[in-house]
């Protein structure tokens, strides 16, 4: 390895990891906004719900496999109208939240109605039994009992995000992706992609490891 051309890429690892960090929390918090509760509306509405609702929840459920078969790299260049509306432009680690964001909320639905769906059926008999109301029940019954199972799921999203942060470097995302792609991939610099790909395998096992550690800590204090 020659050093002397390595050591200015390995100045620009702090930034890209900086910008890579930046893209997948702040995209994950958006997509909890939008996936959490559509989420709980899609149990609430599902043939094992609160209130089953057939109709609507097939529309839905449907609208929401749409949106989760997509490819994030088209995803990415359908939304660049809606990206440039509401950004004004749709290149940067800013741009790149607005498609993250879409791309995540679907499975963060998903994992939300499935950890709600997981939780002991005697406990929501009790609940009702004593009188709360369907909205008391998702908020101080399933939420917390499914909690350890949220926190899970969501550790896996944030996961996923780094995955999709890393192809947005393909059309100007920035972050560890980009760095890949444009010093790595395209000057043949095959040492700048190896040092990408370690940060974003060490990124990946901190939130696996945050996710179960937090998840555990949860299931014991049940």
């Amino acid at each position: 390895m020659d050093w002397n051309k390595f050591l200015p890429i390995l100045k620009m690892l702090p930034q890209a990891t900086w910008e890579t960090v930046f893209m997948t929390l702040a995209s994950a918090f958006f997509a909890c906004l939008m996936g959490f509760p559509l989420g709980a509306f899609l149990y609430y509405a599902s043939p094992v719900g609160l209130n089953p609702q057939g109709l609507l929840y097939n529309a839905l459920s449907r609208i929401v496999n749409l949106f989760r078969s997509l490819p994030f790299i088209i995803l990415m260049i359908l939304l660049i109208p809606l990206t440039r509306l509401i950004i004004r432009t749709s290149i940067g680690p800013t741009a790149v939240i607005i498609p993250l964001s879409i791309a995540a909320a679907p499975f963060v639905a998903r994992i939300a109605e499935a950890a709600l769906s997981e939780v002991d059926s005697g406990v929501l008999v009790a609940a009702r039994a004593m009188g709360s109301t369907n909205i008391q029940i998702i908020r101080k019954v399933l939420i917390p009992e499914a909690m350890p199972a949220l926190i899970s799921g969501l550790a896996l999203s944030i996961i996923n995000l780094i995955g999709y942060s890393a192809m947005a470097g393909a059309i100007g995302g920035g972050g560890l992706g980009d760095l890949a792609i444009r010093y790595g991939y395209y000057r043949f610099r095959t040492d700048v992609t190896i040092a990408a790909v370690i940060i974003i395998l060490i990124l990946v096992e901190i939130v696996q490891l945050a996710g179960t550690a937090v998840s555990r800590s949860l299931l014991s204090k049940r």
